[in-house]
């Protein structure tokens, strides 16, 4: 497996600029119409740490990233008390 050398790591700033996009945008964005959004320029390296890391409040997938976090205080009752079928 190959060891991939990060060469820039982001700021909050450029955090916080990628989350607003993604919550305003209601259609899937692929990652150059993300960058073509946002008000400064980001390294596709860059964009690609923001969307892999962190905690997940995004969905990655082939055809675009869409933002799926839900701060529901039911949602996360639901997840905790469902029963796997």
């Amino acid at each position: 497996m190959q060891k991939m050398e990060i060469i820039h790591y982001p700021n909050l700033k450029t955090v916080l600029m990628v989350e607003e996009i993604l919550k305003k945008s209601s259609t899937l964005l692929t990652r150059e119409q993300l960058k073509s959004k946002l008000p400064t320029k980001v390294m596709h390296q860059t964009l690609n740490i923001i969307l892999l890391g962190g905690q997940r409040q995004d969905m990655d997938g082939r055809k675009g990233i869409l933002w799926i976090y839900n701060p529901s205080p039911k949602l996360d009752k639901a997840i905790r008390e469902g029963v796997e079928l």
